[in-house]
């Protein structure tokens, strides 16, 4: 789709809307997961200084099927990962911080100037965010090793924010809530594994009954993708 890299936000996101009403549920209800216990949303997120319409989902899940949440979403988006997380975890390592604005009014170009404002503050926090709500939630995650992608331990990595928000607006963000996290990527190497082994394999393997059944809702994926690039013209 060579158009695609042009299409803006508001055709993003009404994409992603009909993924949630159409996809979603199937995928969840795919691995057992009743889709009446997700709570999902297309807001904005942000990764490397780009927000694009994304979909976020809160549940109130136990970490195994969390995992397989996630690889189901992986599997059928095409994902390189998928981000899971469990905020006011004492026992995480990842540092969180929540930035909430008054209501209504945190969209996606605010979104998008307070991310560029917080990486201006503080190289770093440019990394990535989602957004719940009235809330903008920075995650400091760590790799393998415990590193911080971002480079801050996470008492920069608050203050950073915190002098983001004391700064910034209208509208003007007060750092809400603060802590660590457990955070966690699930993913899948698409070079080594081009269709999608990593996460099939958390899913039972290829030609298991969970796998099988999400083949055919890739199907049904793959023409609601095809029919939104031939509407907004993507494809040309």
């Amino acid at each position: 789709m060579p158009n695609l890299k042009t299409a803006g936000y508001v055709e993003r996101a009404a994409f992603a809307a009909q993924v949630l009403e159409k996809i979603v549920p199937k995928v969840a209800a795919s691995i057992g997961v009743d889709p009446a216990v997700l709570d999902s949303e297309v807001t904005p997120g942000g990764y490397l200084l780009k927000t694009n319409a994304s979909l976020q989902t809160e549940a109130a899940l136990d970490d195994a099927t969390a995992d397989r949440l996630a690889a189901a979403f992986g599997y059928i988006f095409h994902q390189h990962s998928v981000l899971v997380s469990r905020l006011d975890d004492s026992g995480g390592s990842t540092g969180f911080v929540t930035v909430r604005f008054p209501k209504d009014t945190l969209d996606a170009a605010v979104a998008q100037r307070f991310f560029e404002k917080a990486d201006a503050v503080e190289k770093g926090l440019g990394g990535g965010y989602t957004a719940f709500g009235d809330e903008q939630i920075f995650l400091n995650v760590v790799d393998g090793n415990g590193k911080s992608y971002s480079g801050l331990d996470n008492a920069a990595f608050l203050d950073g924010l915190k002098r983001t928000a004391a700064s910034f607006g209208p509208p003007a963000p007060q750092v809400s809530d603060s802590g660590t996290a457990a955070a966690r990527f699930i993913g899948n190497d698409w070079d080594k594994a081009p269709k999608g082994q990593d996460y099939a394999a958390r899913l039972g393997g290829a030609g298991s009954p969970t796998v099988t059944a999400l083949d055919v809702i890739a199907t049904e994926y793959a023409g609601l993708v095809s029919a939104s690039a031939a509407h907004y013209g993507w494809n040309r």
